[in-house]
């Protein structure tokens, strides 16, 4: 009866191992699990964090850029203003250059004489 009660032994000794590996198994799913949930919470939290800076870089390059577009409009219209002050400066010194030649060789008119140089014409009346 020995062999009897050695197989009972037997028996219940790997009954209790397989429940064990049983229970192992169990405890390494749901650590996996747990594992895995973890993992997937912190890449989400990650995703979420990554999509707000570039919402706010975004944000930034389109205030950056619009500043950047004031500017240059701004910069455009004084230029603008001086290069059209400085056109018209040279224009009319060379209006002026023009009337003292003629004036000079006596090719005004009257007129134009009288208007450009009063004090040096006499009108003959």
């Amino acid at each position: 009866m020995a062999s009897h009660e050695q197989s009972y032994k037997a028996g219940r000794a790997e009954g209790r191992a397989h429940e064990k590996g049983e229970q192992m198994k169990e405890s390494m799913k749901e650590k996996a699990e747990a594992a895995k949930q973890k993992t997937m919470e912190t890449a989400e939290a990650a995703k979420q964090k990554t999509r707000g800076a570039a919402e706010t870089t975004n944000d930034k390059t389109k205030q950056t850029a619009g500043a950047a577009r004031g500017k240059a409009e701004e910069t455009k219209e004084t230029s603008g203003g001086i290069l059209q002050q400085a056109g018209e400066k040279v224009r009319n010194a060379a209006q002026g250059a023009t009337d003292a030649v003629k004036h000079t060789f006596g090719m005004a008119d009257a007129d134009e004489d009288e208007h450009n140089y009063p004090a040096t014409v006499t009108r003959k009346d």
